[in-house]
Formats: C-alpha cells, sequence, structure tokens
C-alpha cells in the first residue's frame, strides 16, 4: 500500500498531478479539485496522502491534502455503486466536512448538487453510509467553513447564486476566518467580492 507520496510537483492539471520524489521514483496521482486549489508552483515541494486502487487493468493512486480528506473518500468507496471515479466527484464538489455531515444528517439535496448523482444514488449513498461516518476521525481545525447559522445561510446563498458547494464553502470560510461578519448579507457580499476578484 502506498500511504504517503512526498517530493517535487513537476507536473500539474485540474485533476491529477505527477510528483517525482528524492529517489527519481515519479507518481502520477488522481486528485480533487480541493487539492488543486491548494498546490504549490511546479518545482515545489508537496505531500500527499494517498489511496491506491488496484483493478485488472489498471492501478490507480489518489491524493489528499490529509488522512482525513482520504478517510472520507475510503469510507465512500464502501458505498454500493460508488467507485473511484464518483467518489473524487463528491470531493471535487463538496469539501470533506460537508460530506459528512451530509451523511450523518441524511441531507439528501447537498448529495444530489453532486454530477452524476441523482435523488436513487444519493439515498443509496446515506442508506450505505449514514451510521458508518463516526470512524473517519475529526477534520483537521483549519477545513470546513466555521459552524454558525449565518455561514450556512450565506453558502446556501451562494450556490443559489450558481457556485458549487466548494466554492461557496471556501469563501465564506475565508471571510469569517478574515474576522469579517455581521449578517447573512454582509458575509454573502465579502465572499462574492472574493469569488469575482479570482
Amino acid at each position: 500500500m502506498i500511504a504517503l507520496v512526498s517530493g517535487t510537483l513537476v507536473h500539474r492539471e485540474l485533476d491529477r498531478v505527477e510528483i517525482l520524489t528524492a529517489g527519481g521514483v515519479g507518481y502520477e496521482c488522481l486528485i480533487p479539485l480541493s487539492v488543486f486549489e491548494s498546490l504549490p508552483q511546479e518545482g515545489g515541494a508537496i505531500t500527499l496522502h494517498t489511496h491506491l486502487a488496484v483493478r485488472e487493468d489498471a492501478w490507480h493512486l489518489y491524493g489528499f491534502s490529509d488522512r482525513y480528506d482520504r478517510a472520507v473518500f475510503q469510507r465512500l468507496l464502501v458505498a454500493k455503486g460508488v467507485g473511484p471515479a464518483l467518489a473524487l466527484g463528491i470531493l471535487s464538489s463538496l469539501t470533506p466536512e460537508r460530506v459528512v455531515r451530509a451523511l450523518r444528517e441524511k441531507d439528501i439535496t447537498t448529495l444530489m448538487r453532486v454530477p452524476r448523482v441523482g435523488r436513487k444514488k444519493a439515498e443509496q449513498i446515506i442508506l450505505d453510509l449514514a451510521d458508518k461516518m463516526d470512524t473517519v476521525g475529526s477534520a483537521p481545525a483549519a477545513a470546513g467553513a466555521a459552524k454558525s447559522p449565518i455561514a450556512d445561510d450565506a453558502i446556501r446563498a451562494l450556490i443559489a447564486l450558481g457556485y458549487n458547494q466548494l466554492e461557496a464553502d471556501r469563501a465564506v470560510r475565508a471571510v469569517v476566518d478574515g474576522g469579517a461578519g455581521g449578517d447573512v448579507g454582509a458575509v454573502v457580499r465579502a465572499a462574492l467580492s472574493r469569488l469575482t476578484a479570482k
């Protein structure tokens, strides 16, 4: 089992990276969008926590920022009809913490925001995993937007405006962590300023 890959980032794309280790071995890792957004420039140092998926016709290595993200990915694979590609898609649309919360709360609507996840698939994932998420551990302190009614309402407002869950979570977290506060409208406006400035 390859659990960790550390070295120099030699190439990056939206869904994959190539890492050259100190021993001269290069690994290609498939990644969710959240990892791509936090990558260093090519030539920079990088460490990913990895999961190796072995099939008859291919071996694929999946890379994540920390153990918690990898644990959520691995738990998603337990659900009927969820393979590595769909699990990666879920973690590209929702933060790992939001996935766990949606499963624990049986939040079908949130899961249905993920491409390729319809109502039946969302219901199946919840049926298989709702009571199995306690063992994935705790999210790192910095993961996910601050848990408050204002933050949750601001995230929902951004999603209603067409942003995906991951973008909304990150923007609201940045606003809240930066000390901005006030009512929902103020948080939404500050988050929109960040999103449109990109």
